[in-house]
């Protein structure tokens, strides 16, 4: 019902950037109202909130690992949602998910999110 595509990740030395897309397809349930969100997952880790914005793209949500650096937004037709990541450093190397929460509670948490897409790869060397 809805697919999401992950891309822009890759290899970056300690304070590049990056800047991640996921194109959002909705195929047979219209989704109006609902947030969209960016996880990622360390090997041995569990998946952590990375941020998260609405569907009107009015209010967004960080943790404060990211906070300053990380800056989430979405293009006007609401098609894609963006990362874009500054100053990375070595401990934000992860596959980042893109998600879809059917709702406006700009969670941090996974389980509230029903679609996910397969994620991309972002590797921070020092």
């Amino acid at each position: 019902q809805v697919q999401l595509v992950e891309s822009g990740g890759g290899l970056v030395q300690a304070g590049g950037s990056l800047r991640l897309s996921c194109v959002v397809s909705r195929r047979t349930v219209s989704i109006s109202i609902y947030t969209l969100g960016w996880f990622r997952q360390a090997p041995g880790k569990e998946r952590e909130f990375v941020a998260a914005i609405t569907w009107n793209g009015n209010t967004a949500n960080y943790p404060d690992s990211v906070k300053g650096r990380f800056t989430i937004s979405r293009n006007s037709a609401k098609t894609t949602v963006f990362l874009q990541m500054n100053n990375l450093k070595p401990e934000d190397t992860a596959v980042y998910y893109c998600a879809v929460d059917p709702g406006i509670r700009l969670s941090s948490m996974p389980n509230d999110y029903d679609y996910w897409g397969q994620g991309t790869q972002v590797t921070v060397s020092s």
